[in-house]
């Protein structure tokens, strides 16, 4: 971006907008911060670097490894801890660059695992890969605060989530508890980056992580039945929504906020699944419901209604946005059912009907084509379900179908006119 801004500068001086000694600060700001960030190919190839060798160092032990003696496996097991340790030393007393610190720490990381897993293997240590993966990540946790590693960080959160998918998708039906603490764990961290570090593309990939793993693991900590499902969901995800609300999120692109972009996602999917008559022809009987189809909604509300008020002290409501209440009327739609099923499959396709016609409205609103066709693309996902439920002739449907494209077009077409129109007042004046 940087690079682009510089290039203009001589037509900028041209058209005397800017002198030229304006021009001159301007190009030495942007040279200096290019010096001062280190160079992203470095970063990424340092971080494959420390990958290769360590795998190079495996294989080679690997090749002639049950001819060793018990001694020398034990020596060669914590070879690539050792090795990691110096070089993650060398960089923090050295006062190496960011760069030097990610490539050392995710050798160091892998080392840990190296070792733990080699020792168990000699010496026959009884023990499972649950277990296994929750003693690597929590020997390698203070590493992340230690060298202020946002690849550390993204290491953590995958393979968090992959223990939690081990104990609460494959494993005996227990609850992964301890997901939360790992999570609470690398929390400090990441509310610093939030504070200091938004302009940086790892600040945009945690921010894609962290609801992506709360997404993947949720399922795991759920005992609930299956008429209270899509409730529990459309609060997660409406929670999730909320968070990519917050002032810290709210101002950043829609590429980095995948708070924001999982939870309208997962909002309009789950109404549009709960859309079907069979679900609201289904018996809700709370006298079946175990203690968890209450508390868990619960927190959920609670948390939600938490991040509005958050919000609401400090101004980031406004402007008003349905996806930010949509919690609230699913309930609501929920309530109802359970006493009128009719008036429950009514409401709901009201309600995502209603949530395409305002995101069209932000849309012509922002001139932003892609939340136009967001918009548009609800509408003719709610159009195109009603075809299971209800029995339409092809020859309506056909129309309906010409009558969603003429508007897709037609609505893009005025925007972008209108686009142009504005655009050209603005140069006018």
């Amino acid at each position: 971006m940087s690079t682009k801004f510089i290039n203009t500068l001589p037509e900028l001086i041209t058209n005397q907008i800017i002198s030229e000694d304006t021009a001159l600060r301007i190009e030495r700001y942007f040279e200096s911060k290019e010096a001062e960030a280190p160079h992203k190919l470095f970063v990424v190839f340092g971080i494959l670097g420390s990958l290769l060798i360590g795998s190079g160092i495996i294989l080679l032990f690997a090749h002639n490894w049950e001819y060793l003696p018990k001694m020398i496996k034990t020596v060669l097991a914590f070879i690539p801890l050792i090795i990691g340790q110096l070089l993650v030393g060398f960089s923090i007393f050295k006062k190496k660059s960011q760069t030097w610190k990610e490539a050392s720490g995710v050798f160091l990381f892998f080392g840990v695992g190296a070792a733990i897993a080699l020792i168990g293997q000699i010496y026959n240590v009884p023990g499972n890969l649950e277990g296994y993966l929750l003693t690597w990540i929590a020997l390698c946790l203070p590493l992340v605060y230690l060298l202020k590693s946002k690849v550390l960080v993204i290491l953590h959160l995958v393979f968090a989530t992959y223990y939690t998918c081990l104990v609460g998708y494959f494993g005996n039906g227990q609850i992964p508890w301890l997901y939360l603490v790992m999570l609470v764990g690398v929390l400090p961290f990441y509310y610093n980056v939030i504070k200091n570090e938004a302009a940086s593309n790892g600040f945009s990939l945690l921010n894609w992580l962290f609801p992506l793993s709360l997404t993947i693991t949720f399922g795991a900590f759920l005992d609930v039945s299956s008429s209270i499902l899509y409730l529990v969901f459309i609060l997660f995800f409406g929670l999730l929504y909320n968070i990519g609300q917050l002032p810290y999120l709210k101002i950043l692109k829609l590429r980095k906020n995948g708070y924001l972009a999982i939870g309208s996602l997962g909002v309009v999917v789950t109404l549009l699944l709960a859309s079907f008559h069979r679900y609201w022809s289904g018996d809700f009987n709370y006298e079946y419901y175990s203690a968890s189809n209450f508390y868990v909604p619960i927190l959920l509300i609670t948390l939600t209604v938490v991040t509005l008020v958050y919000s609401h002290i400090k101004d980031s409501l406004k402007p008003f946005n349905l996806f930010r209440y949509v919690f609230a009327l699913y309930l609501i739609v929920f309530i109802v059912s359970s006493y009128y099923a009719t008036a429950g499959l009514v409401l709901i396709n009201f309600l995502i009907l209603g949530l395409g016609i305002t995101t069209v409205k932000t849309g012509v609103d922002k001139y932003h084509f892609g939340i136009l066709n967001y918009g548009l693309l609800i509408i003719t996902a709610l159009i195109s379900f009603r075809f299971f439920d209800t029995n339409m002739s092809f020859v309506i449907r056909g129309l309906l179908f010409i009558t969603i494209g003429v508007g897709f077009f037609s609505a893009n077409y005025v925007m972008l006119k209108k686009q142009r129109s504005n655009q050209n007042k603005s140069l006018n004046n």
